[in-house]
């Protein structure tokens, strides 16, 4: 059942209350982070620690100031969540930093630089575009006038590393565009442009793709001409996989579209539909790239050979966590290859055990949940794909990377949401915030519904006469 907007404005500024006292207790949180891991392993406070606490309290505030005064109805809770993520990812990437530059110095190496100070500039960067996707994005429902234009603008940004002369290969996957000194990863930004396309696109065709007249073996399925925007996908996932060597990615786009699809039509044929011809993918990866093997071999076996791949380090680093963790610093989480990015979740449940990695999972929760709360809220069914498209990108992602680790699915590569190492995936994932932040307030804002009702590319939700009345009142006053 939809929920009545809020139109009281003391609601309003509750709800920013609600939401400040939440964004300082996330900077407290990470302030005693950075404090207990510099006393855990160098005995005093770094100025580099004080240094990122100014940061993401810098972040925090241009965040909070630009919805209150941006977006004043959004969902209190999505900044904080989202934020704190970003915090606990801050701290485990300086903690990283220090066992690399003690070992550095204790075997005679060059120091290496430092990437805490560069996530944290990097997440200010993302605090200043959140705020420039609230500015620009007043009214989201303009966006699903062009679902073929951002559609292939997506596309072209996830293929773009194919490009001779920019794009950079990195540990065999093509992943990485290199502009100058500047390398990004386009994907990161695709993940922000295909879930708006594919909603826009499902607005105007979600009518024709449910309707499934013919049956086989009991089950109903579609025309065959309404199976195109599927195999588009399915090819388009294929290409990544072949071309780029980036399962991650083509599994959480193809698997995208496919909760759109059935969210969409209601039909539960779509995504028998969808794993299907994920199956068919799945084997020929398998059939055709070494990479695609070896990842699902040290799935089924981690600990084949000396016991020392990454995946077995990461179980290792997991099981030594325990209930309550080894305690920030106290840990030896700098063993496991890539532990601040593909493996953060590793050194998170060594130093943090068990209890810190179910906080974090349920902070996901929480985005995914207030995502989901959003669409459920919205009046047309474009805002309603839009909080569903972008609540499954984080749950998606998430499930991806932790199966992952755990070895409850084959290691993807996909990056951690707000946690892991990396300007473009956490540039990305605050734009996205923006987005749920927009789509929340206008679902919330007084007389949301009503005008929303307006924009439907379906029939006005109709509860009483009275509402009826409004509805047509208001349709009236804008015409």
């Amino acid at each position: 059942m939809v929920s009545e907007p809020l139109a009281d404005r003391g609601v309003a500024h509750r709800w920013r209350r609600q939401e400040l006292f939440l964004l300082s207790c996330a900077a407290f949180i990470v302030g005693c982070g950075l404090v207990v891991v510099d006393l855990s392993t160098v005995n005093h406070v770094q100025a580099v620690s004080i240094r990122l606490l100014l940061a993401f309290i810098a972040a925090a505030v241009l965040i909070h100031v630009a919805i209150r005064r941006r977006a004043r109805f959004a969902d209190p809770f999505i900044a904080p969540a989202a934020l704190l993520l970003a915090g606990i990812g801050l701290v485990e990437i300086h903690r990283l930093d220090i066992a690399e530059q003690v070992q550095a110095i204790t075997s005679g190496q060059p120091v290496p630089v430092a990437r805490a100070p560069l996530q944290s500039l990097w997440a200010v960067v993302g605090a200043a575009l959140f705020i420039a996707t609230l500015l620009v994005v007043r009214d989201y429902r303009r966006l699903q006038r062009f679902p073929w234009l951002i559609t292939l603008c997506g596309l072209a940004l996830l293929l773009s590393p194919l490009v001779p002369g920019i794009g950079h290969t990195i540990r065999g996957a093509t992943l990485w565009v290199r502009i100058g000194g500047l390398s990004i990863q386009p994907a990161e930004a695709a993940k922000v442009l295909l879930p708006i396309g594919f909603s826009a696109y499902l607005t105007r065709h979600g009518r024709a793709l449910a309707l499934l007249r013919s049956t086989v073996a009991g089950l109903p399925v579609p025309r065959l001409r309404d199976f195109a925007p599927l195999l588009v996908m399915w090819v388009a996932s294929l290409g990544v996989l072949i071309f780029q060597r980036d399962l991650g990615t083509s599994l959480l786009f193809f698997g995208l579209f496919v909760v759109l699809l059935y969210a969409s039509t209601a039909q539960r044929s779509w995504p028998l539909i969808g794993l299907a011809l994920f199956l068919v993918g799945s084997l020929i990866g398998w059939v055709l790239f070494a990479h695609v093997q070896l990842r699902v071999l040290l799935w089924l076996n981690p600990f084949r050979g000396d016991g020392t791949s990454q995946v077995a380090l990461g179980l290792y680093g997991i099981a030594d966590g325990g209930l309550f963790g080894t305690g920030l610093g106290q840990g030896y989480p700098s063993l496991v290859p890539f532990a601040e990015s593909d493996y953060i979740f590793s050194s998170i449940s060594e130093e943090l055990g068990l209890v810190g990695f179910l906080a974090c999972l349920l902070l996901y929760a929480v985005l995914a949940q207030r995502g989901l709360r959003a669409a459920q809220q919205s009046r047309d069914t474009f805002g309603s794909l839009l909080g569903i498209s972008f609540a499954t990108v984080v749950a998606l992602q998430t499930f991806v990377v932790i199966g992952g680790v755990t070895r409850l699915i084959p290691l993807t590569g996909l990056t951690t949401p707000f946690m892991s190492y990396g300007g473009s995936s956490l540039v990305a994932n605050l734009i996205i915030m923006g987005m749920l932040i927009r789509l929340s307030d206008s679902v919330r804002a007084p007389r949301a519904a009503f005008k929303q009702a307006v924009f439907s590319t379906g029939p006005v939700p109709v509860t009483s006469p009275n509402d009826a009345t409004e509805a047509i009142s208001i349709v009236g006053g804008d015409s």
